[in-house]
């Protein structure tokens, strides 16, 4: 039965993901990634920080929604002041709060910080990609690898897995897996070149590939600890058969930064 809401739950997301970010307008993507960023960072604050004061979760979604619009309207340099601005403001409700919840203050903002930093920043970066030359076919490729080497590991895993990977953060995982994800990741690259202007060589792309696949994969493992570390199976049921959001983009929050330092490198 997961299998079969795992299946269904994508063969409905898809065509919707594709219309957003190929021809659909460029607003309804930005709302896209912000509910994506709102709901992902809700589910790691509930998992990290269950106590965080309801005004203080309200503030960091408001911080991760200002870091988006500033970057929808062409302003990725407006980060630098607006991610410490919004830092600030956060410590100032701590400040002015009862005296109960500062004792841990530091702790919760730096709970925060993190979420921010790992769930919105990277999601930001994914729309200055839409914004690049190709962008939406750069958004479409590291899609399509981080999620076929998802599935390619999963069933790699399922059916040929023996060696445990790293038993202690994610039984589950295997060696077998985990190169069955890369090998799935690669032949993700074949229409890409194909029908794609990405790159006249195929070999730039293998490359990227097999960064993107490693670093989505290092990016599940990291979720899964955050998970082991606070006694959470999922990080909520938004996605039936995937989970919650958070548990659906783990592995492509670690690969985006590396599509953006390639593209931003100009090493096509």
């Amino acid at each position: 039965m997961t299998h079969l809401k795992r299946w269904l739950t994508s063969l409905v997301a898809i065509p919707i993901l594709i219309f957003i970010i190929g021809p659909g307008p460029a607003w309804l993507f930005y709302v896209l990634v912000s509910l994506a960023s709102v709901v992902a960072l809700d589910e790691f604050l509930r998992i990290v920080s269950p106590g965080l004061p309801r005004v203080i979760c309200m503030l960091s979604y408001c911080v991760s929604l200002a870091l988006i619009y500033v970057v929808s309207k062409g302003s990725l340099s407006l980060l630098f002041g607006l991610l410490p601005f919004g830092m600030m403001l956060i410590l100032c409700l701590y400040l002015f709060s009862h005296a109960s919840e500062r004792p841990r203050s530091t702790e919760q903002a730096g709970k925060i910080a993190l979420g921010i930093l790992y769930i919105c920043l990277p999601l930001c970066l994914l729309m200055a990609v839409k914004q690049t030359c190709n962008g939406s076919a750069w958004i479409f490729f590291v899609l399509a690898v981080v999620f076929s080497g998802d599935t390619g590991a999963f069933y790699a895993g399922r059916f040929f897995g023996r060696h445990r990977l790293y038993p202690s953060i994610s039984p589950k995982k295997t060696w077998e897996g985990s190169v069955g994800g890369l090998l799935a990741s690669l032949l993700a690259v074949i229409p890409f070149f194909l029908f794609t202007r990405l790159s006249e060589s195929m070999l730039p792309l293998i490359g990227l590939a097999a960064c993107l696949s490693a670093a989505g994969q290092v990016g599940d493992l990291a979720e899964s600890m955050v998970k082991r570390v606070h006694g959470v199976k999922d990080s909520g049921k938004t996605l039936p058969g995937h989970g919650g959001v958070l548990d659906r983009i783990d592995g492509l929050l670690f690969a985006i930064p590396v599509l953006y330092l390639f593209l931003s490198w100009g090493m096509m």
